[in-house]
Parts: structure tokens; C-alpha cells; sequence
């Protein structure tokens, strides 16, 4: 492929609901630009965008692929991402390499949750966008009906650019209002004909309306508008681009991907109204603390922002970049900012979903990937070590759900320990956490199939079985009452002995551990003190009630004995143990557990639901806040223990349509009928 200067490069991202045909429609632009002989179908796994065997498997994208394509000397760079929840993600950093988006509607199906997902993501971070209505010709489809769900969901910026000639099995054609033509279809090739006699009154209308949008982007051209004098072609394209651009018009245009009808006519739209990287401005990095202004031009000095990674067990690890300012030669020695390391290339080319092609450079605007640099993730700046700045990371959304990950072979620790890092290199929202008390190797995602994902990833390309589990929850144990005991330990059967004799109180603190001693008249040398102190603060790494860390402790030594020639540490150590655990069951011990503080954010008409099952969860609300959306804001506390599966459930109750984020404030008691519960079960698991 050649190089494209930067003002012949356009970058988009395909973002929409799962199934609303983005893959699809990828293939048809790689058909009708004439790089495939014929469209690839997800039902039989042979799309040139989903070539990850679990997306084969699961006919369903599940990472983000580039597919440049060249049309009418532009070329396009469109980023297919997934639909899917669980890979949002991918979105994420997909975006942050485009100009602009194309937000893919199934016109049979109208705005779903993932359509309103990716608007309002594309809405907070200021990308163009398109509506491509794609499925024009399933049956019962309304495009009116359509229209109406669009702009009743997604407001009044929308405006048809295209219009479809016939609906469902009778869509034959497509009407560009612009430039008031007509096409007839026979797959991709379109034949121009006269623009149907029922359309032209909508036809009018719409170019009423967009030409107010072109008036209301300069003075000038609103003077010319109010004195009733047309504008030129070229007015019209710079306004309608501006207004684009600024985010004040949306163009919706009409397709039939599955039969690639009207891709010629969505590549146009594209390249005339979307901003090439130059048109959409400088980028904004940092050095030493101070803002570094770099254009995107090829002149400025080079950077770039890693925004994907792909491991492979066979090829490498792959870094997929969008050069930012300046350009990179296959031969250049580059820097990663974010780690503050040189980096060498592992050779320069473009990826075609998993096809290679070599380049000898990549400009400013342009996306490329290089393969095995050591230290580079995902979210990396990387630049010139003469001029070094550094971009902001990409932000992911946290992870919501967490599973406890076990080998199914014993020996397999280590596997999954590597496997897990490099997973983790691939994708930023999936996390890798040990849990140091509850033993446990945890995962988290933002759902089910992400993480089953993972496992099947595992088990196919790093060769290692695993189960997944519910974590255990960190209890931990303290006391609500006094109490003052003997430890006595006295060992005397000939020869060196053991004698050890020490009286404790022990009593609630709002520390974690206080050890303090209030011995007279050296009833226990203060030699000793600290194997006593050694023995209580071992012994409390497992409580009397059900053997878990205990805290809040305050242990003061009052009284005791020694030995002149038997006492050692080890015997005050072993007597401050065996203190410990009778002081323990005097002082009323109770179980504590882990409190989340969860934000929750869902439309008002489910509220009633998530409040009433936070109820069910020992949950409290603490407050709702009405959001500039239409959406609630709920403040709530909870147990851990029934948060678990929060993710999966809140998804269920709102349609997916809730989303939140938690984090442990602090430890409570456990109500007494729970913890007889969990005490039983930490027995039993001991026997």
C-alpha cells in the first residue's frame, strides 16, 4: 500500500449495538473498494475483521481490527470494533485513533442500548459521527419509523443525507439529497436514474433544513442566507463539514451491507465531511510538567499513542500506533515516553485485519503497528528522544466483575501466571489480582464473556486449563468485649525445660494492633516483651471464630512469671499464643466484613428495581442524584459478599442500560445469623 499524505487519510471507528451488521459493512467496503473478489460472512467465519478463532467460534467481534481501504485517492483507515458489553473497551481505544465514527443502526431493530452506549461516549469526547441505518432491506423495515427512533432518542443534530428508494424487499436504490441524485443497485455497482417523483418534496425539505445549518456556521453566509441568496457548492461542503465537525450535524445515511448497496455513496459522505487528522487539530502533550503543542503534520518531530496490542503465542506481541506529528521510518530508534525507555522497532507495517503489509514510513494521521517492542502497552506514548512529549493515557472503563481463578492440573501455577500477564498486555480492561489473604489468584472484566473468553484464550493458546470460581471474602475478626487471661507454658521433663507465664488484657482499638505493657516489678523481664509481642501478632493472622486475620486489637501484658534458667523466647512467644486464643473467646469475638461504596447510574424507570434489590443485598442508599441525562445517579453501600455478581445482574435488571463502579470503604460487623453460617462453612472446610 502507499503512503497517503495526511490530509488523504480518513480515520473511523464502526460503534453500534452487537449485531447491527459493523463487520458486515466492513466486509462491503472491502468488496466495493475492490480488495476482496467477494464478502466474507460472519455466520461462516470468513471476514477478514474477525479472525480471532473465539470470534470465529463465537460469530461475534470481540477485538477492534484496522482495515485500510484506498477510494478515489483517500485512504480509509475504519476501525471495526465490537458490540458487545463486555468489550467496550475496544471502543475506547479505537476511538481515540479516529477523526470520526460511524454509528451502525440495524434498521429493523432502531436505536438499541449499545447505539445509545456509543453516542453518548462519541458525544463526551467531541468525534464526528455518522448514522449509517444498515438492513435496509429486511423485511417489515420502516425508514420513517426508524427516523422517528432516532430522533426521539438521540435528538434533532440527525439529518438524512440519503434517502432509501424502496424498503425492505422492494430497497433498490438510494436518492444523495446533496446532490439531488438517484442510484438503482445491483449489488455494488449502482446505476444513476431520475430521482423518484415522491421523494422530491422530503428532498426539499431536508436541504431547507441543512442549509440553515450551513448559514448558522459563518456570519457571511448567514447574511446571504436571510438576503435569499443560494450558496455555492463549495460553500455547502465547507458548512455542512464545519457543522459536522463541531458536532451540531449528524448525517444518517441508508445501506444495505449484506448486499453492499450504497457503500460507494457512505465513502463520499465520509471523505467530504469528516475531518482528515490535519482538520481536526493539534494534540496536546506534556514534558516535564509543561503542555507541548504538536501538529499534525508531517514536519513536526514524531509521536504516536499505542492505542491496541495483540499477543500472539506464535508471532509476538503486536503494537498497533496512530502517528500523531512527524513520521516513523522502519529504521528509526524510538522512545516510549511513558516508560521512559528506548524502544527498538520490531519492523514497520499495516495491518488488513491479520495480514501484514510492510511500509518503509508512516505519516502524522496515519495508523501502523510494529511487532515485539519489550516494554510498550497499550495506552503508550511513543516519540523522538530529542523531542519527547507525552499524551494522556486512554481511559478504560474499571472492572466490574471478579472471578477466583483455579488450575485444573496441579503444576499449572506458573502457566496461568504467564498466560495471565500477557492477556493482560492485550487487553487494559482485564485485570490480574492476587488476594494475599484469601489465597486466591482473582480475575476481573467488565463481564461474564470477556472473562470466558480469557479461559478459552488460555486453554487454546497458552496451553493451560483453569475453572472459575466466586472469590472468597477477606473476613476478619475482632473483639466487641474485654478480657483478662493467664497463658501459661511449661515444659519440665528433665534436662533444658521451657517456662513461659504471661497475663494479658485484651480490649477494642481503633488501630489495627496495639501491644502495651504494664509490668511491675520485673514479674517478666522486658527481654521477653517482644517474643511476646512476636506471638501475639503471629497468632493473630488466624482468629478463634473462623481462622481469619484478626484486627482491633489492643493487647496490654500486665502480669507473669519466668524461669531463671528455663524461660526463654519460645516459651513466652508459645504462653502469649495460648493467651491470645482464650483472651480471644472471652472478649465476645465477631466477624467483620468488607463494605463497598458502589455508584450507580441508571434511568429513572429502573430505579425502583435497583433499590429494591440493594435492599435484598444488605445494601443501604446513602443518596441519588439526578443527572443532566435523564439518568439517576444512586449512592449505596453494601457487603462484598453480595456484590459478586452485581455486574451481571444489574446488566439484567436495566437491559444493560446501568453501568457502576464500587471500592471498599471499610469493615462492619457481620449480623450474627450470617456469620454463624460462614463460621460453620470455615469448619467444615478445615475438616
Amino acid at each position: 500500500m502507499k503512503v497517503y499524505q495526511t490530509d488523504k487519510v480518513r480515520n473511523l471507528s464502526l460503534v453500534g449495538h452487537s449485531g447491527s451488521g459493523k463487520t458486515t459493512l466492513t466486509e462491503a467496503i472491502l468488496y466495493t473498494t475492490g480488495v476482496t473478489k467477494r464478502q466474507g460472512r460472519v455466520e461462516d467465519g470468513n471476514t477478514v475483521s474477525d479472525f480471532d478463532k473465539e470470534e470465529i467460534a463465537r460469530k461475534v467481534s470481540i477485538g477492534t481490527s484496522v482495515i485500510p481501504v484506498e477510494w478515489n485517492d483517500i485512504k480509509y483507515n475504519f476501525l471495526d470494533t465490537p458490540g458487545y458489553f463486555d468489550f467496550a473497551g475496544e471502543m475506547y481505544g479505537a476511538l481515540r485513533a479516529s477523526e470520526g465514527a460511524l454509528l451502525v443502526i440495524d434498521a429493523s431493530s432502531g436505536v438499541e442500548v449499545g447505539t445509545e452506549k456509543a453516542w453518548k461516549y462519541t458525544e463526551e469526547k467531541n468525534i464526528p459521527r455518522i448514522i449509517v441505518i444498515n438492513k435496509m432491506d429486511k423485511e417489515n423495515v420502516n425508514f420513517e419509523k426508524v427516523m422517528d427512533d432516532i430522533r426521539s432518542n438521540l435528538g434533532d443534530k440527525v439529518l438524512p443525507f440519503t434517502l432509501p428508494i424502496g424498503e425492505g424487499a422492494s430497497f433498490k436504490g438510494i436518492v444523495d439529497v446533496i446532490g439531488e441524485a438517484a442510484f438503482e443497485y445491483n449489488g455494488k455497482d449502482a446505476k444513476k436514474v431520475d430521482v423518484p417523483g415522491d421523494l422530491q418534496g422530503e428532498i426539499e425539505s431536508i436541504k431547507e433544513v441543512l442549509m440553515e445549518r450551513v448559514a448558522e456556521t459563518d456570519e457571511e453566509l448567514m447574511e446571504k442566507y436571510f438576503e435569499g441568496e443560494e450558496f455555492t457548492e463549495e460553500e455547502i461542503r465547507k458548512g455542512l463539514k464545519l457543522a459536522v465537525s463541531q458536532g451540531d450535524l449528524v448525517p444518517v445515511v441508508v445501506c444495505s451491507a449484506d448486499k453492499a448497496m450504497g457503500v460507494d455513496l457512505l465513502l463520499d459522505i465520509v471523505k467530504n465531511y469528516i475531518p482528515n487528522p490535519m482538520e481536526a487539530g493539534s494534540n496536546i502533550g506534556y514534558k516535564n510538567g509543561e503542555e507541548v503543542e504538536r501538529k499534525v503534520d508531517v514536519n513536526e518531530p514524531f509521536s504516536a499513542i499505542v492505542f491496541k496490542t495483540i499477543v500472539d503465542p506464535f508471532v509476538g506481541k503486536l503494537s498497533i500506533f496512530k502517528v500523531l506529528s512527524g513520521k516513523i521510518t522502519k529504521d528509526q530508534d524510538i522512545y516510549n515516553a511513558s516508560k521512559e525507555k528506548s524502544e527498538k522497532l520490531g519492523g514497520l507495517f499495516v495491518l488488513r485485519g491479520k495480514n501484514q503489509m510492510e511500509v518503509s514510513e508512516i505519516v502524522a494521521g496515519d495508523i501502523g503497528a510494529t511487532a515485539k517492542l519489550q516494554i510498550t502497552q497499550t495506552g503508550d506514548t511513543l516519540c523522538d528522544k530529542s523531542n519527547i512529549t507525552l499524551y494522556d493515557r486512554i481511559e478504560y472503563p474499571k472492572p466490574t466483575l471478579f472471578l477466583a481463578v483455579e488450575p485444573k492440573a496441579k503444576g499449572d501455577e506458573e502457566k496461568i501466571g504467564t498466560a495471565l500477564h500477557r492477556l493482560t498486555e492485550e487487553d487494559p480492561t482485564f485485570v490480574v489480582q492476587r488476594n494475599s489473604e484469601t489465597k486466591q489468584l482473582l480475575i476481573g472484566g467488565q463481564g461474564n464473556m470477556q472473562l470466558a473468553v480469557i479461559v478459552d484464550k488460555m486453554k487454546n493458546n497458552f496451553g493451560v486449563d483453569v475453572n472459575l470460581t466466586t472469590p472468597k471474602v477477606a473476613y476478619r475478626e475482632t473483639i466487641k468485649g474485654t478480657s483478662s487471661v493467664q497463658g501459661k507454658h511449661k515444659k519440665q521433663t528433665g534436662g533444658a525445660g521451657q517456662y513461659g507465664d504471661v497475663h494479658i488484657r485484651f480490649e477494642p482499638t481503633e488501630e489495627e494492633f496495639v501491644f502495651a505493657e504494664e509490668v511491675f516489678g520485673g514479674a517478666v523481664p522486658k527481654n521477653f516483651f517482644p517474643a511476646v509481642e512476636k506471638g501475639l501478632r503471629e497468632s493473630m493472622q488466624e482468629g478463634v471464630l473462623a481462622g481469619y486475620p484478626v484486627v482491633n486489637v489492643k493487647a496490654t501484658l500486665f502480669d507473669g512469671s519466668y524461669h531463671p534458667v528455663d524461660s526463654n523466647e519460645m516459651a513466652f512467644k508459645i504462653a502469649a499464643s495460648l493467651a491470645f486464643k482464650k483472651g480471644m473467646q472471652e472478649a465476645n469475638p465477631i466477624l467483620l466484613e468488607p463494605i463497598m461504596r458502589l455508584e450507580i447510574l441508571v434511568p429513572e424507570e429502573y430505579m425502583g428495581d435497583v433499590m429494591g434489590d440493594m435492599n435484598k443485598r444488605r445494601g443501604r442508599i446513602l443518596g441519588m442524584e439526578p443527572q443532566a441525562d435523564g439518568n439517576q445517579l444512586v449512592i449505596a453501600e453494601a457487603p462484598q459478599a453480595e456484590l459478586f455478581e452485581y455486574a451481571i445482574d444489574l446488566r439484567s435488571m436495566t437491559q444493560a442500560r446501568g453501568s457502576f463502579t464500587m471500592e471498599f470503604v471499610r469493615y462492619e460487623e457481620v449480623p450474627a445469623n450470617i456469620a454463624e453460617k460462614i463460621i460453620e462453612e470455615a469448619k467444615a472446610e478445615k475438616e
